[in-house]
């Protein structure tokens, strides 16, 4: 770690931490220390949290107390996560109706507040507490930290842009806050064909130790710099972060960063970092220090393992908890065994992306995010390709074309997905220049228009 590195992390960021009245860094040395923890005991350190936020929420939660009254259900039921497993999940749609009985009487003056992005096209507003706040950045910090992406370490942030038109003064803060930092933030929104060449000069200047930025963007990137016979020298590390890394992605990001290796985050806006990987890349550690994740509604998914789609309760946000909130994902169940990193955290297989972007059959299959990754990986001569699904018997695949891609792989491609879905879904092919990122910078492999 470098000598600013080093004194970021003793001096100044506990002074700035001080200033702010905030506790990141006592949350973080507690974390850093659980994490080492038993199975056992990570699970047992869990389940205390658990039970006292249930207690909090049967006390001071009107919406809770109320959902569980309908079922007969009292907290001195809870004997066991299968007590825990029958208790109701929830959604955005119950956020929305029930946002002021979500509000814990004694924090309800108190919360701050975030919303979503709505990708499906109604954001969703959410509250939590300081303490809660601090405890997200905390394991974010830890997560990252697994890749060498410490608080103070140079980074290169492939991020999202400012909104609308910032003050001066904004601009000024921003600037002084991301400098104390040692990170510089290139703004993914305003990627272009013509212009990427100037990120990856801007990258080589900076000379950053790791890369953190959207997945979209960041192997939208590295494709052009592999395709035009480029690589960024110097970053040990590149971490995926947004939006599901898939398979196939991860080789380009190592060969156009050739000094580093790739690493998959996952998270979400309504609980910041809930998995990432360690060094040891065989899975991604969920912060079951932190978090409850489970995976309900089984799912058979592509490449197999058990999956389901996530649900997550945050066990230190008591102003507004969500418990066993279902936010559209779907994921595969890690290995039972303890990581070779020594750490006892759970982990997840992998993350198969949104379960309201899963193509649907009309004998009734559900084909999530992996699937045509994995499909079409072995197919030369794609540089990228979305698929979406307008009704439930046609999909239209477009398909940004390498110099390898002649009709003979055209048909290989049809010959794919026939062999698959049959006869019952039409197949629409379209080779087209550009794939455009989302508004909000992500790439999104599969489309689902579907009700």
């Amino acid at each position: 770690m470098s000598l600013y590195a080093a004194a970021f992390r003793h001096l100044l960021l506990p002074a700035y931490e001080g200033l702010r009245g905030r506790h990141t860094l006592r949350h973080l040395r507690e974390y850093e220390a659980s994490q080492w923890l038993d199975p056992e005991q990570i699970a047992a350190l869990q389940w205390r949290k658990l039970g006292a936020l249930v207690a909090h929420c049967w006390q001071h939660v009107p919406f809770y107390r109320q959902r569980w009254q309908a079922i007969g259900f009292e907290p001195g039921d809870l004997k066991s996560m299968a007590d825990w497993a029958r208790l109701p999940l929830l959604d955005k749609d119950a956020i929305r109706a029930g946002f002021e009985d979500l509000k814990a009487a004694p924090f309800r003056d108190r919360l701050m507040f975030k919303a979503t992005g709505g990708s499906t096209g109604v954001p969703l507003r959410f509250g939590f507490t300081r303490e809660s706040n601090d405890r997200r950045t905390a394991v974010m910090w830890r997560g990252y930290g697994w890749a060498g992406a410490q608080p103070g370490r140079r980074v290169a942030m492939l991020w999202g842009g400012a909104v609308g038109s910032p003050s001066l003064r904004t601009r000024v803060k921003d600037a002084l806050y991301h400098r104390a930092f040692n990170r510089r933030v290139l703004d993914s929104f305003r990627m272009r064909e013509d212009n990427l060449a100037s990120y990856a000069s801007t990258l080589r200047s900076w000379r950053p130790h790791a890369v953190v930025g959207y997945t979209g963007p960041l192997v939208r990137l590295a494709q052009w710099l592999v395709d035009n016979g480029q690589a960024v020298r110097g970053p040990r590390a590149v971490l995926a972060a947004a939006e599901a890394l898939h398979d196939f992605q991860r080789p380009v990001l190592e060969a156009a960063f050739p000094d580093a290796r790739a690493f998959n985050t996952y998270g979400c806006r309504e609980f910041m970092l809930i998995a990432s990987e360690c060094g040891a890349h065989d899975g991604l550690h969920v912060n079951a220090d932190h978090l409850v994740v489970e995976l309900v509604q089984p799912t058979a998914l592509a490449g197999g393992g058990e999956g389901g789609q996530v649900a997550v309760t945050d066990l230190h946000n008591w102003g507004m908890p969500l418990l066993r909130y279902v936010n559209g994902d779907l994921a595969v169940a890690g290995p039972s065994a303890r990581c070779a990193c020594g750490r006892g955290l759970p982990r997840l297989a992998g993350i198969q992306g949104r379960r309201l972007d899963a193509i649907r059959t009309p004998d009734g299959r559900l084909l999530p995010g992996e699937f045509f990754p994995h499909l079409l990986k072995d197919i030369p001569g794609i540089r990228r390709f979305q698929v979406v699904q307008e009704e439930l018997a046609a999909l239209t695949l477009s398909i940004v074309p390498g110099p390898d891609f002649d009709a003979a792989q055209q048909a290989r491609v049809r010959a794919e997905v026939g062999r698959v879905l049959g006869t019952a879904i039409r197949l629409e092919l379209n080779l087209v220049e550009d794939i455009p990122l989302t508004p909000s910078g992500k790439f999104r492999v599969t489309v689902s228009r579907l009700p």
